[in-house]
């Protein structure tokens, strides 16, 4: 008779985690009816994708690794200026390549940072993330012949993507390329969160002392996932970057990071799919907000967070899964 694996089994749990459940399609059904139907514009369409794997970076290190930054713009910005100037002042203007080389140039930055501010914790953490974020919108700022400074860098042309389709006025084409990159970016971190790797993350968030008595390595394992992280936040300001044909210090700002910060708390952290929920409803609410109140919509969605964070303590989609149970994961 062939052994069966025990309930308690370590590779049976990570393998009923790892499958897909009907649920999970949602998302991507709604991504695809959106660009048919246009309920919206499809240029807010693209910003919601982007805020999406920005959201999707922090939350491999929040809400898995217990990491909180309020300087995660950083490394969206340095993706965004990366590859901005390489098409700007190099002429280096392929998608794909210069998609990969604003995120690698984020990711090394993240590594060197993270390998550094990693070994600090608590308000220490907290303001030194803060820090960063502040110097980065400075060292940017000071080198305005290559980033533009306070006007901005423009001169930013990317070629059509796959030398055929180019960036049209109703962003059509980069509608799919923004949706692409998002499912590639969204399976690497379901992924890494299903893995072995990704419950380590999970036990050290829980219990840092503990992981470090088993033997874990934790600090190398939070620096790892850190540079996965910014490797991501880079990969969405390239995006922003190609997008937009132009970037200024806005991408480097803290109330970039706050934004981020806000959307992964009002859908729900360590879920991935809070950050789906998160970035479609803030966007919304501050793009309605801005036209119905252009003096007051800063009030008015002030007032619908503080809601949110009163009676959704575990974000909209933790409200979702305890009335539902949608996306919850059971036992084979």
């Amino acid at each position: 008779m062939a052994n069966r694996a025990s309930p308690g089994d370590p590779v049976v749990f990570l393998r009923d985690r790892t499958r897909w459940q009907w649920p999970e399609a949602l998302p991507w059904i709604l991504a695809v009816a959106i660009f048919f139907l246009q309920p919206i514009t499809l240029n807010l369409g693209v910003q919601i994708l982007i805020t999406i794997i920005f959201a999707l970076s922090l939350d491999l290190i929040l809400g898995y690794g217990g990491v909180v930054t309020l300087g995660h713009a950083a490394y969206f910005g340095t993706g965004a200026y990366a590859t901005g100037m390489l098409s700007a002042h190099l002429g280096w203007n392929e998608p794909i390549s210069g998609l990969l080389a604003g995120a690698s140039a984020a990711g090394i930055v993240g590594f060197v940072t993270g390998w550094v501010l990693l070994r600090y914790h608590g308000l220490a953490l907290l303001m030194l993330t803060l820090a960063l974020g502040i110097m980065m919108s400075e060292f940017a700022n000071v080198t305005e012949a290559w980033t533009g400074g306070f006007d901005g860098l423009s001169g930013i042309s990317i070629d059509p993507i796959f030398g055929i389709f180019e960036n049209d006025l109703w962003r059509r084409n980069y509608y799919w390329y923004s949706l692409i990159v998002l499912f590639l970016v969204f399976l690497a971190c379901r992924r890494i969160v299903h893995s072995a790797f990704g419950r380590s993350l999970v036990g050290i968030r829980e219990n840092t002392q503990r992981m470090r008595a088993i033997g874990s390595p934790v600090h190398l394992r939070l620096v790892t996932i850190y540079t996965i992280s910014a490797f991501m936040a880079g990969t969405a300001g390239a995006l922003y970057a190609q997008v937009n044909a132009y970037v200024t210090l806005d991408v480097l700002s803290f109330a970039r990071s706050g934004t981020v910060l806000i959307v992964l708390v009002l859908g729900g952290t360590g879920r991935l799919y809070g950050a789906f929920i998160g970035a479609f409803l803030y966007i919304l609410i501050e793009d309605e907000l801005a036209k119905e109140y252009p003096a007051y919509w800063e009030l008015g969605l002030g007032f619908i967070l503080v809601l949110a964070a009163l009676f959704f303590r575990t974000g909209i989609l933790g409200a979702l899964e305890s009335a539902t149970g949608l996306f919850r994961r059971r036992a084979p």
